[in-house]
C-alpha cells in the first residue's frame, strides 16, 4: 500500500518541464486550463456554466530518434485546451504524463504505469473533480495504453455511482481511436506510407505544435523504422528489427499533415462530447 501511495503521489508532480510552456500554435483564447487558473477563477467559470471537467492523459515514452519522449503529453495539453475552448462549457484538468507502458534500457525514453494503477488514478481524479463541483467528467487520452478497456470501465463504474445524483462521467474514445483509424485510411488513400508509433501522425503533429524543441528536424529525413503493423497486431519476434522506436516511415511528415491530425482530434472529441452533454 505504501508503494502504491508513493506511486500515486509521484503522478501528482508537475507535468514534464517541456509541457509547461504553451506552444505558439496553442496559445491564446480564453483561459480554460485548471492549473493556470486561481480558485476564484475556477469558481467563477463554473458559476458561468463551465461545469464539465476534461481529464486527458498523455504519456512518457520513446518516440524514435526524432521526437522528444514527452510527445503524448505535449500534444495532449494543446489538444485538450483546444477541445475545452471549442466546447465553451469545459475546463481542462492537468494532463496526466504517465499511462500504461513498459520501460526499456535499449530505448530509454519510456516510464509507464500498469492499467490497474491508471484505473485508480482516473477514478480518484474524477471523484476529486466531482467534489470540486463539476457536473460532468470526460475521460480521454492521447496514448493507446489502457484504451479502451481501462477508461471505459472507470467511466462506466462512476457513471453508475453518480448518475442518480445528476452527475455524469463519460469516456470519449473517438479523439484517439476513431481519429487514428480515419487518418491511417486517409494516408493510404493519398499515397502516404501508413505508420503508427513515431511515424507520420506523431511526428507531423509535433512539428505543427512545436515551440522549436519537440522534433529534431535534422533527423526526420532518416526517420525510417520497422514496418508498420495494423494497430493492435503483434510483431513477429523472429523478424529482423531496425528497432529505433519508429513503426513505419516518418520521413514525409509535415506541418500541414500535423495540422490535419490535430484538427481531427479536436473536431472528433468536440462532436462526441456534445452527444454526451446536451
Amino acid at each position: 500500500m505504501k508503494r502504491l501511495l508513493a506511486t500515486i503521489s509521484l503522478l501528482a508532480l508537475p507535468v514534464i518541464a517541456g509541457a509547461q510552456a504553451a506552444s505558439p500554435r496553442s496559445a491564446g483564447g480564453p483561459n480554460v486550463e485548471f492549473e493556470m487558473m486561481t480558485w476564484e477563477e475556477v469558481k467563477a467559470a463554473m458559476a458561468q456554466g463551465k461545469t464539465t471537467a476534461l481529464i486527458y492523459t498523455g504519456g512518457t515514452e520513446q518516440r524514435g530518434p526524432q521526437n522528444v519522449n514527452g510527445g503524448h503529453t505535449l500534444m495532449g495539453r494543446a489538444t485538450v485546451k483546444a477541445i475545452a475552448q471549442q466546447l465553451g462549457n469545459a475546463i481542462a484538468l492537468p494532463v496526466l504524463p504517465y499511462t500504461p507502458n513498459n520501460a526499456s534500457a535499449a530505448l530509454p525514453g519510456t516510464i509507464g504505469l500498469t492499467s490497474e494503477i491508471l484505473a485508480m488514478v482516473l477514478e480518484r481524479i474524477s471523484e476529486e473533480a466531482i467534489k470540486t463541483g463539476f457536473k460532468n467528467v470526460v475521460i480521454m487520452g492521447d496514448h493507446g495504453g489502457g484504451q479502451p478497456a481501462t477508461y471505459k470501465d472507470v467511466a462506466a463504474k462512476l457513471e453508475a455511482k453518480y448518475a442518480p445524483q445528476g452527475i455524469h462521467v463519460f469516456y470519449c474514445d473517438e479523439t484517439y481511436i476513431k481519429q487514428a483509424a480515419d487518418f491511417d485510411k486517409w494516408l493510404g488513400d493519398n499515397g502516404y506510407p501508413v505508420s503508427s508509433h513515431a511515424g507520420i501522425p506523431d511526428t507531423s503533429e509535433m512539428m505543427y505544435l512545436t515551440d522549436g524543441t519537440w522534433v529534431r528536424m535534422d533527423k526526420v529525413k532518416d526517420a525510417l523504422g520497422d514496418p508498420a503493423l495494423p494497430r493492435g497486431a503483434a510483431r513477429d519476434p523472429n523478424a529482423v528489427r531496425v528497432n529505433n522506436g519508429i513503426s513505419g516511415d516518418a520521413r514525409r511528415s509535415s506541418v500541414e499533415l500535423g495540422k490535419k491530425v490535430f484538427d481531427m482530434k479536436v473536431d472528433y472529441a468536440v462532436k462526441q462530447i456534445r452527444t454526451f452533454i446536451h
